[in-house]
């Protein structure tokens, strides 16, 4: 999968239902193409797989409960689950209200050292470069800070829309966002008994890195849409407690 991921970026995150959903794709259609991966699946959705990571303390999660400002996020994802598909380390952080991400893709054979707090190397990466390995060794202080550890598996099929081939405007739809504790890594692609997120809810992002488009705000009028938090990570560990999955 090509990495077009934008470094800084502001997302708006909305619930909708899954008939608006189809309405608002033929909206979002007349402006934006599927992306390159996304085009070629089934209801041109993708699965994507997070394995978050907290400290002994869960402090990511409670700086988003706490509604703290300037937060950020560790987790490995991955969409495929063949030896050879790269693995993304990443860092989501939110400062205000501007998202920063930073990540590196790593060979699957790597992470186990790494998500254990192992710096890396220009050997870890799939495509060796200076960026990535900056990125790397960044995340890794921050595994290292945390005494981060694997807690929770989150998996979702995820629809996107893009302008020209780019993510400078992206439009996403995540389905099916489902949630399951985790000590370890295993790059598994089916969960064992996991809990719904959002239930039958669409969680629709509208991502850009200028100014919020006029034509988003058309589509948020005509649909009614109302801003509102989608934390996967959060909420999923939310429901997890709730099951008697996860002590909090």
């Amino acid at each position: 999968m090509k990495d077009l991921i934008q470094r800084q970026r502001f997302e708006y995150k909305y619930h909708v239902s899954r008939g608006q959903a189809l309405a608002i794709r033929d909206f979002v259609s007349g402006y934006l193409q599927p992306d390159s991966f996304g085009v070629t699946q089934p209801n041109l959705s993708y699965p994507v797989h997070s394995i978050y990571f907290d400290s002994p303390s869960l402090k990511t999660y409670q700086d988003t409960i706490n509604g703290e400002k300037n937060r950020f996020k560790l987790r490995i994802r991955y969409y495929e689950a063949g030896e050879d598909s790269p693995v993304f380390v990443e860092m989501k952080r939110r400062v205000n209200s501007v998202i920063i991400k930073s990540r590196a893709a790593v060979k699957r054979s790597s992470v186990p050292h790494i998500a254990k707090g192992y710096f890396g190397s220009y050997e870890d990466l799939v495509s060796p470069d200076d960026e990535s390995l900056y990125n790397l060794q960044k995340i890794s202080e921050y595994y290292n800070l945390l005494k981060a550890r694997p807690k929770v598996h989150v998996s979702y099929l995820r629809e996107a829309w893009v302008a020209d081939g780019t993510n400078k405007i992206r439009v996403t739809f995540d389905r099916n966002v489902q949630s399951e504790p985790v000590n370890d890594i295993t790059f598994k692609e089916q969960m064992i008994d996991p809990v719904d997120v959002f239930g039958n809810t669409v969680i629709l992002e509208l991502k850009f890195t200028d100014r919020f488009p006029d034509w988003f705000k058309s589509m948020v009028q005509i649909f009614g849409l109302r801003q509102s938090s989608a934390a996967k990570y959060v909420d999923g560990l939310i429901n997890l407690g709730r099951n008697h999955r996860i002590r909090l």
